[in-house]
């Protein structure tokens, strides 16, 4: 007698799913931190090729699930666009 193979078992053993968008995904993507390292661009009101790499078309911040910035550098990064901002340089 042979038994029939159970597909959903099957399922939970493959590595590689298929990703969907609108799925959560068990493999994790981490990124390094863009702006911290060695050799990272310091983050200052003053450089804003830099400020507007991080801005949207509309002008508004990409948060850090986006852009892979760290919580540290993310506070510091819109404290200096925000500060641009009242400047004008932005």
């Amino acid at each position: 007698m042979k038994r029939k193979k159970n597909f959903r078992s099957n399922k939970k053993n493959l590595k590689h799913k298929k990703l969907n968008l609108f799925q959560k995904t068990d493999m994790k993507f981490n990124k390094k931190c863009p702006l911290s390292g060695k050799e990272a661009p310091i983050v200052d009101y003053k450089n804003i090729k830099l400020l507007k790499r991080y801005l949207s078309e509309s002008g508004r911040i990409l948060p850090s699930r986006v852009t892979s910035v760290s919580l540290k550098k993310q506070k510091e990064l819109s404290r200096s666009i925000k500060r641009a901002r009242v400047l004008a340089l932005l």
